[in-house]
């Protein structure tokens, strides 16, 4: 069930039987030559998608544009400092929470967006209308899981890349956007085959270092069947989070 999709009545009927949503969150940003500048927010929201399927679960607006200063340096690129999205996130939940909802699971499809959707939970956590309960719902609880982080997920990973996966333009992300949405594949060479490992402090240094966008990977390998797969070890991984969310 997508919220954007439901009418008022549809969402007041589900509030009812459950208090619980998941908000796909990720980033607007380079994936080098041959990933979507909208990866990281395609990837959980595809996986929250199927998982819907399978549980009773309502699927929020997807956070698409987070913190990713150090990928400017690529055209296509958006990003929020990091006050805005810690107001962002507050606000997003804040307007969920006035209708009665007391579970926001955030499942994440950027790394480098943690350190603030914690901050974010921070102070969700410090405000007094949030953290106690009113005549509509209970206390307000948040909870954030990057789609790869299930087990499951690792080890196919693993199984299938091994030291070529890498830290960013991975093939397993580029592997999810690809059995999603084939018409959008793009099959470009790679060079090197597989991208430099290395460290970078800024936007100018990580496209000195990284010239192609990508981190110690050689997404080429991807294939929509791999993604297939990925999509649905996550999906359940999910669906079981999710569910244990609910009856904390």
């Amino acid at each position: 069930m997508l919220l954007q999709h439901s009418s008022w009545p549809e969402v007041e009927a589900y509030l009812a039987r459950s208090r619980g949503i998941v908000i796909p969150i990720g980033s607007t940003e380079q994936h080098g030559p041959n990933g979507l500048i909208g990866t990281d927010a395609l990837c959980p929201e595809l996986i929250a998608r199927r998982a819907a399927e399978t549980v009773d679960m309502l699927i929020g607006p997807t956070f698409n544009v987070g913190m990713a200063a150090h990928h400017m340096g690529f055209a296509g690129t958006m990003t929020l400092r990091p006050s805005t999205m810690i107001a962002a996130l507050h606000d997003w939940v804040s307007s969920l929470a006035h209708h009665g909802f007391e579970r926001i699971y955030f499942f994440n499809g950027h790394g480098g967006n943690i350190a603030t959707i914690k901050a974010a939970f921070s102070e969700i956590a410090g405000d007094p209308v949030l953290s106690e309960a009113t005549d509509r719902r209970g206390p307000v609880r948040c909870k954030v899981v990057n789609w790869w982080d299930f087990e499951p997920v690792t080890n196919l990973c693993r199984d299938l890349y091994g030291a070529s996966h890498g830290y960013h333009a991975t093939p397993s992300e580029v592997a999810v956007t690809r059995f999603a949405l084939p018409q959008a594949i793009k099959n470009v060479e790679m060079s090197p085959k597989i991208a430099p490992l290395g460290r970078y402090s800024d936007a100018v240094s990580y496209r000195a270092q990284f010239p192609d966008g990508r981190i110690g990977s050689d997404p080429s390998l991807a294939t929509p069947q791999d993604g297939e797969k990925l999509v649905e070890l996550s999906a359940a991984g999910l669906a079981g989070d999710y569910l244990a969310f609910l009856a904390e």
